[in-house]
């Protein structure tokens, strides 16, 4: 995935109701893409989602 469509992924994340009042995309200013990635991968797992899988905020 390109930076820009991890950062979609993650803002979609962050409107889940598992992260709300969590703010888990600043970090994502001073990460690299890798490390962007895994931090979107780990958001996915907490919130119970395959990798990849549109979130129900998306829909």
């Amino acid at each position: 995935m390109t930076r820009g469509a991890l950062l979609m992924r993650l803002r979609e994340l962050q409107a889940m109701p598992k992260f709300q009042g969590r703010d888990i995309c600043t970090v994502s200013a001073v990460l690299s893409v890798d490390a962007l990635r895994k931090h979107v991968e780990h958001c996915e797992k907490v919130a119970g989602i395959s990798p990849g899988e549109p979130s129900q905020a998306a829909a």
